[in-house]
């Protein structure tokens, strides 16, 4: 289960590179006031930023409940259900997952592809944390599952590193194939959007908007059942095949 602090610590753990440039920076503040002023501004620019991503990202990973999944609504999973969990080569929820569904059947696939999710920091969170038992590999225009077979999909901080917007089409209309006629995909993400841009700056550009978002869901003929937000910078989107739900 998850440790105190965790959230937090793995953002700077998998991206320490970063943090060794703002540890330098901070140092350089002890230089003397007269000591080239102009890089204490950009310094200033660099370093509170910083600071607010991280503070941010304690409250939302580590201080919201989040991760007890309270958000999700379980009432109408039954017992012999198959719950599809996918990530992209790292996975904090199955665990979780699979404590809140403890009777239903648990399917993790991981769509991570070296060649194409180039991230050191997903590189760095593979090495720390072991995959789920029975963890599939798989690809994003092919899930190893029957038509019509999964009562939930859940694709938790995952669908945005597929940076190709056909590819993820693709992956999409893979995930409508999957479900069944009443089942549901839960897809919770950070939006970019103007909270997301006060908390992580220009890194928010890593993420999609909500229009986006919306515009894949309809090429994918996927119906938004329920849209919410977890905290102001997270939110899920509860997606059905089309003409299952309004």
């Amino acid at each position: 289960m998850r440790k105190p602090f965790q959230g937090v610590w793995n953002i700077i753990r998998f991206n320490w590179h970063f943090y060794i440039g703002s540890i330098a920076l901070l140092c350089c503040l002890l230089l003397p006031e007269n000591y080239l002023p102009y890089l204490r501004t950009i310094e200033l620019l660099v370093l509170v930023p910083t600071l607010v991503s991280l503070c941010v990202s304690l409250y939302v990973y580590d201080l919201s409940g989040l991760y007890m999944l309270n958000w999700i609504d379980n009432s109408s999973v039954k017992c012999s259900a198959t719950i599809v969990n996918i990530h992209a080569g790292f996975d904090e929820t199955s665990i979780l997952l699979e404590s809140k569904f403890n009777e239903a059947e648990l399917l993790v696939f991981d769509f991570y592809e070296p060649t194409k999710h180039t991230e050191i920091s997903i590189k760095r969170a593979r090495k720390a944390y072991p995959s789920f038992p029975s963890t599939k590999s798989v690809s994003t225009n092919h899930l190893p599952i029957a038509d019509n077979a999964a009562d939930m999909v859940f694709v938790i901080f995952a669908s945005h590193e597929i940076r190709d917007e056909q590819e993820r089409i693709t992956f999409f209309k893979e995930l409508k194939r999957i479900i069944k006629p009443t089942g549901t995909i839960v897809i919770t993400e950070h939006l970019r959007d103007f909270p997301n841009f006060l908390a992580y700056n220009i890194g928010f550009l890593h993420f999609y908007s909500r229009n986006s978002w919306l515009g894949l869901f309809q090429k994918a003929s996927l119906s938004v059942k329920k849209e919410q937000k977890i905290t102001t910078f997270i939110s899920t989107f509860t997606l059905t095949k089309n003409g299952i739900a309004s």
